[in-house]
């Protein structure tokens, strides 16, 4: 085997709360592993014992790690590190898929795996969430900060436990999920675990994408959607569409880009009173969302970790010159002051 340097190992994160199915899907996509691959799986278990790990057989091209005791993003954060790098230069795997605990926060995690040490090694694909539609009718569960965090910063959601749900609850699920911003790439059943590989190992964002928005979010005027470009650092990617009377303008920028939060609240509260602004950033004070409704602005920290993003919708005559606004607030780049 070569000795080379390790670089843009793709990275998969499987995340749901306890007993979503998270294991049942893992088990599924080994099963679609080709045979010239080696692949590594880290797991989380909050409890100490390590059950999970157990339940994957021993393979000479499949190596199996237990992290049990504690949640990724925090307590064992210091041990990941060690382990993912003892791990890498080891078993030098093709593929890394790594489970977090049911109760864990992934945001500390893809914080990690995208920090000093992985950034050139780790090609972080995106994060899957595991969702039992039956869970948006548990209170408990629904009050969980976490339970619902997983579902917010994921890229996609897989629903399982689908022949257990009502339709009711497999309409509700959809429902709620479609209310998230920035919204998923998509949402797609997973019975008994079961998903085509393709929509968890592509390689492009962008492949077979179907976002979770209805289809009155959907219309011709609008132009093809740009979520399967991904921005280089520093170069925002563009996109605007009409509908029902409105315009938007929409951009992402790259993960790795900061944002100086003061002088970007500044430039976006110089924006007209009677636009509709939101958007997600990476900032020097950490991850923020922003919203502005009828002149009223909030803001407060966020989980998402992917990219920043920012769209500004209003009736057309009251839309910002896109090329200003996209300079202008790029120049609010940490890196450019």
């Amino acid at each position: 085997m070569s000795r080379s340097r390790l670089s843009a190992v793709p990275v998969h994160v499987i995340t749901g709360f306890l007993g979503a199915g998270k294991s049942s899907l893992i088990h599924h996509l080994l099963a679609s592993k080709p045979a010239g691959e080696r692949w590594a799986v880290v797991i989380n278990e909050f409890g100490r014992v390590g059950i999970d790990q157990a339940m994957f057989e021993e393979r000479a091209d499949l190596v199996v790690e237990a992290l049990p005791g504690g949640c990724l993003c925090c307590q064992q954060a210091v041990v990941l590190r060690a382990s993912l790098v003892r791990l890498l230069r080891r078993q030098r795997p093709d593929r890394l898929i790594i489970e977090p605990s049911g109760l864990g926060h992934p945001a500390g995690l893809l914080d990690l795996l995208r920090g000093e040490g992985f950034a050139d090694v780790l090609d972080i694909r995106g994060v899957v969430a595991v969702l039992d539609p039956r869970r948006l009718d548990d209170a408990r569960a629904m009050a969980h900060e976490t339970f619902r965090d997983q579902l917010r910063m994921a890229d996609a959601v897989a629903l399982t436990m689908t022949d257990l749900a009502s339709a009711r609850q497999m309409a509700a699920a959809r429902h709620w999920l479609e209310g998230l911003w920035p919204p998923r790439r998509w949402v797609r059943e997973a019975p008994y675990g079961r998903l085509p590989s393709e929509w968890v190992l592509a390689a492009d964002p962008g492949v077979g994408e179907t976002l979770a928005s209805p289809v009155s979010h959907h219309h011709a005027e609008s132009r093809p959607s740009s979520l399967s470009r991904e921005p280089r650092q520093g170069g925002p990617v563009f996109e605007q569409g009409h509908a029902l009377g409105h315009a938007s303008l929409g951009w992402r920028w790259h993960f790795r880009d900061r944002f100086d939060r003061h002088a970007l609240e500044s430039r976006l509260e110089a924006l007209p009173a009677a636009l509709r602004v939101k958007g997600v950033f990476h900032t020097d004070h950490g991850w923020w969302f922003y919203n502005r409704v009828s002149g009223v602005t909030e803001s407060w920290p966020s989980v998402w970790r992917h990219d920043s993003r920012l769209e500004v919708l209003g009736e057309p005559a009251s839309m910002p010159d896109a090329e200003h606004l996209e300079a202008s607030v790029t120049a609010c780049l940490a890196s450019r002051r």
